[in-house]
């Protein structure tokens, strides 16, 4: 049954005053109720989020935007623009405030700097808009990535008309997800929203989506409610091609775990919560159809589940989502879909052999290639996987396989990168194994960033790997940092782009 049917049934009950239909308008009542409670406890949870990508701020301030560096508007954040055009600037400004005026109906000469560029001024008119939802009491805040992706700033304005700017925290560009830490310290505490199940919604459910649409709570923060159901469950994102080969540039979402719901869900729900009867959010809502300008009668939401869950969890805490990566390529045999093994891979030290079928992970049946790569995937890389497998010879095991490091083409923000010892960072050689093409996964720990005139420059560590710290191996980004400690560290070093052997290479 739609939601139109639905209304129309409601409506002829509350026309009819018979005593048969007394009982149903007590139920109309009643759901109606529910609505009301559940939207109250969601509401103060709902952010409408303002993006800028005018590169005024670089070019006036000489600032750009970082996930570690606010790169404040100085006067703008005093709610007071006394703020003078660079020469060669004014004709620029000009044209920007003929367009606002038009837009708003007003005299070009009420178009100040505030409603043209501090995000912060509700007359501020956005130019790039989204919602958000509080995942924190201290001013994390969820949304979208796409959302934000590019911007030179934020400002997130909450119900009650307060808000804050704020910087990109952890943002992942495979699940489309991104953690935002507000910058004003005196906006809060704040109600985090509270987390449902979204694996175990079912087609039927009833829903809200709570988000704002058109920026609608651009000055007020106040969001907007719709409802209707669930329509369908593990549906893909729309418009991927299934015969797409390079699933590195594919998001999770991809793989068919999308909530379809009925609520119309427009530009700007990108971000807002799907949340069930209980006020509980169930799933991101997402306006991928408004992004793709196709019309739809509802739209979609990132399930809640123990993977999206998992993936949130170290965004909060400002750290890359490292996806897992099992070292195995599939080949059909006899009707038999069996594996061929990377050498020192995840799947060699875990005991997986070529010519084995994976049956299931962790005990999740594993049917295709799509299914491996998710499940594998969203383990996450240092975590450990269960897989069932039946070797040639038909006898079924179970191995325990610690992942590495699926390699994912960027653009991430991660706030708290590791500390650079001696001036590098280094990461998992599964993704040096897999950004070159190399035919096996190298020992050791690859060097992926270096500070420049750093003790790592001047030792040329670009690119290197890794694989000795004083005489012990290190096979992971956690071994090397703890075995590295305080003292002087004497380091065994293979050189990708010069193979030849190990050089020795000592700090103090």
């Amino acid at each position: 049954m739609t939601r139109r049917s639905t209304t129309a049934i409601v409506i002829a009950l509350l026309a009819t005053p018979t005593a048969v239909n007394a009982d149903a308008l007590e139920s109309a009542l009643a759901l109606q109720k529910a609505f009301e409670e559940a939207i109250d406890k969601v509401e103060p949870s709902i952010a409408c989020i303002l993006v800028s990508r005018s590169d005024v701020y670089q070019r006036w301030f000489g600032q750009t935007y970082s996930a570690s560096d606010p790169g404040r508007l100085g006067e703008f954040h005093s709610g007071s623009v006394s703020l003078r055009v660079p020469p060669g600037d004014e004709e620029r400004i000009d044209a920007l405030r003929r367009q606002l005026a038009k837009k708003l109906g007003m005299p070009i000469q009420r178009v100040t700097l505030a409603m043209l560029f501090d995000l912060s001024q509700p007359g501020y008119v956005p130019e790039s808009y989204g919602s958000g939802v509080v995942i924190d009491a201290n001013g994390l805040i969820l949304t979208n990535y796409h959302v934000v992706r590019g911007a030179r700033k934020i400002f997130v304005r909450l119900p009650g008309e307060i808000g804050s700017y704020a910087d990109i925290y952890g943002a992942d560009p495979r699940s489309d997800l991104a953690v935002l830490r507000l910058l004003d310290g005196r906006v809060g505490p704040l109600k985090p929203i509270r987390f449902g199940d979204g694996g175990k919604v079912k087609k039927g459910h009833l829903v809200l989506s709570i988000a704002n649409p058109f920026a609608a709570g651009f000055r007020d923060g106040s969001p907007s409610a719709s409802w209707g159901m669930i329509s369908n469950v593990r549906r893909r994102h729309p418009g991927v091609s299934v015969w797409e080969q390079d699933r590195a540039k594919w998001t999770i979402h991809d793989f068919g775990t999308l909530l379809q719901a009925d609520p119309r869900l427009n530009l700007g729900c990108s971000g807002g919560a799907l949340i069930n009867l209980k006020g509980e959010m169930i799933g991101l809502t997402t306006a991928l159809a408004a992004i793709s300008n196709s019309e739809t009668a509802g739209g979609y939401a990132f399930p809640l589940d123990d993977v999206l869950k998992r993936i949130i969890g170290v965004l909060a805490q400002g750290k890359e989502v490292n996806y897992g990566f099992l070292g195995v390529r599939l080949e059909t045999q006899q009707n038999s879909t069996q594996v061929q093994v990377l050498r020192h891979s995840a799947a060699e030290r875990g005991g997986i052999r070529n010519g084995d079928t994976i049956l299931a992970i962790d005990d999740v049946p594993i049917r295709d290639s799509e299914d491996l790569f998710y499940h594998i995937g969203t383990k996450l890389a240092g975590n450990q996987a269960r897989i069932k497998l039946r070797s040639i010879n038909g006898i079924v095991r179970t191995v325990t396989v610690t992942l590495d490091k699926f390699y994912v083409p960027g653009p991430f923000i991660a706030a708290n990168k590791p500390k650079p010892v001696f001036g590098l960072r280094v990461d998992y050689t599964s993704v040096l194994c897999q950004r070159t093409g190399l035919a096996e996964v190298p020992v050791g720990v690859y060097v992926s960033e270096v500070v420049p005139g750093s003790p790592a420059d001047r030792a040329r560590l670009q690119d290197a790997v890794i694989v000795k710290v004083n005489g012990k191996l290190v096979t992971n980004p956690d071994e090397f940092y703890r075995a590295v400690g305080d003292g002087p560290v004497v380091l065994s070093v293979v050189d990708h782009n010069e193979p030849g052997g190990l050089r020795t290479i000592k700090f103090n």
